[in-house]
C-alpha cells in the first residue's frame, strides 16, 4: 500500500510494525531530525508526522510504546465486501489462519428506462440481499464463534456491502468489535485477504510536508 491524500490535507502513508523504527530514522534524516510531542513528530524543517495505534492495539502515549504495542501479537477478524464477494478471515499476528471467500453474482446497473429499468433494480436489489445473507452466514460461522478471542475486526471493501452484512442482529458481538477504518481492497479474493492482513496491522501516518515543499517522500508502504 502506498501514499493516500487525506482530507484536508497531508497524506497517510500506512507503516508495517516491523519496519517502524527505520521509518522514523528516515524521517529525520530527509526533515532536519524531529522531536516527539507524544504520537506526532515535528521536523526541524515544519514538517509533522502523526502515528495512530493499528487495530486492537494497547492504549499508548509515546512513540516507544506504540512500537513496542504495534509489533505484539493481536488476534484480529476480517470481512471484506464489494459486488456480491466476500472474504472473511481470523489472523494471528502476521498469519492469516482461518479464512472463507465466497462469491454472488449482483447484476450491474443497466441504462435502460422504464419498467425494464423497475425490474433490473428489483432483481438487483433481491440479489444483493442475497449475497449480504449469504456473507452475514460467513461470518457468523467464522468470526462468532471466536469473538472473545478478537481483539478487533476490521473491515474493507464497500461500505455499503460490509454494512448490509454485518446488520443481522445476531452479529451485534462482531459489530461491537468493528473498527471505525475500512481498508481500501479490490474484489475480495484469497490473496486479498492474505493482504488485508498486513494492512490492518499497519501503523496509519499522517504526514504534513513543509510549506512550500514539494517532492518529498518520507512515507513507506508496506513491505
Amino acid at each position: 500500500m502506498g501514499e493516500r491524500a487525506a482530507a484536508g490535507g497531508g497524506k497517510w502513508v500506512d507503516v508495517a510494525p516491523g519496519r517502524l523504527s527505520r521509518w522514523l530514522a528516515n524521517f529525520g534524516a530527509r526533515h532536519d531530525s524531529y522531536r516527539e510531542e507524544g504520537l506526532t513528530l515535528i521536523g526541524g524543517d515544519g514538517a509533522t508526522a502523526t502515528l495512530y495505534p493499528p487495530p486492537g492495539a494497547g492504549p499508548v502515549g509515546t512513540i516507544a510504546e506504540l512500537i513496542e504495542q504495534a509489533g505484539a501479537p493481536r488476534r484480529l477478524g476480517l470481512l471484506l465486501a464489494r459486488k456480491g464477494a466476500v472474504a472473511v478471515g481470523i489472523a494471528d499476528g502476521a498469519e492469516l489462519i482461518v479464512s472463507k471467500v465466497d462469491r454472488n453474482y449482483v447484476q450491474g446497473r443497466t441504462a435502460a428506462g422504464g419498467w425494464s429499468q423497475q425490474r433490473f433494480a428489483r432483481r438487483r436489489d433481491n440479489q444483493a440481499k442475497a449475497a449480504a445473507s449469504d456473507g452475514a452466514g460467513i461470518v457468523g460461522r467464522i468470526l462468532l464463534p471466536e469473538v472473545r478471542s478478537l481483539v478487533a475486526v476490521v473491515t474493507g471493501g464497500d461500505r455499503t456491502a460490509v454494512d448490509a452484512i454485518l446488520s443481522v442482529p445476531q452479529l451485534a458481538a462482531v459489530v461491537a468489535l468493528r473498527t471505525e477504518r475500512m481498508l481500501e481492497v479490490p474484489e475480495p479474493r484469497h490473496a486479498v485477504l492474505v493482504s488485508a492482513v498486513a494492512a490492518a496491522r499497519a501503523v496509519p501516518v499522517l504526514i504534513h510536508e513543509p510549506a512550500g515543499a514539494e517532492g518529498h517522500r518520507p512515507g513507506t508502504a508496506i513491505g
